[in-house]
């Protein structure tokens, strides 16, 4: 739930307050810019006729199913698993919010490194990659280095 608060507060503060495509310098490296992105990652298929939408909505909204269930299944003992899977799941409906409600994603966080620049990202896809990262580091130190906690607790081998 804070991922999903603090990702929409930014990204009404940076609408509220940024023309779109206007940029303003933080560091000599990370900018503050307003951008739409229409597709996914990296802006694929942001060009497409408008079905992407719909399509990448389903994904986020097939995925945070599956997570949901996911959370459900893991143990009590498990720490780090429903922490990944909270990062991930409140990315995915920020960035869902934002296609259903404007029919794209805001992206203002610009890094870069003289004249190129790192796409556009939001606090929705920090949380996501954070929770990606959190499930790899799960993964690579669970009990026995074999199974993942997730296998562990949910049943599936």
């Amino acid at each position: 739930m804070v991922v999903i608060v603090v990702d929409l507060w930014t990204k009404y503060e940076v609408i509220g307050n940024m023309t779109l495509s206007e940029s303003i310098e933080v560091l000599p490296f990370f900018n503050l810019t307003y951008v739409r992105n229409y597709g996914a990652a990296f802006s694929f298929l942001h060009d497409a006729s408008g079905w992407q939408r719909w399509f990448f909505t389903a994904i986020a909204v097939s995925i945070s199913a599956v997570i949901l269930w996911w959370l459900k299944q893991a143990g009590k003992q498990q720490r780090l698993l429903p922490v990944a899977f909270c990062f991930i799941l409140g990315g995915a409906i920020g960035n869902v919010y934002d296609r259903l409600v404007h029919g794209y994603v805001i992206d203002f966080l610009d890094f870069y490194v003289g004249q190129w620049h790192w796409p556009a990202f939001n606090i929705a896809d920090s949380a996501i990659f954070i929770g990606a990262a959190l499930l790899i580091i799960d993964m690579l130190t669970s009990k026995n280095g074999k199974k993942s906690s997730l296998d562990d607790n949910s049943g599936v081998k």
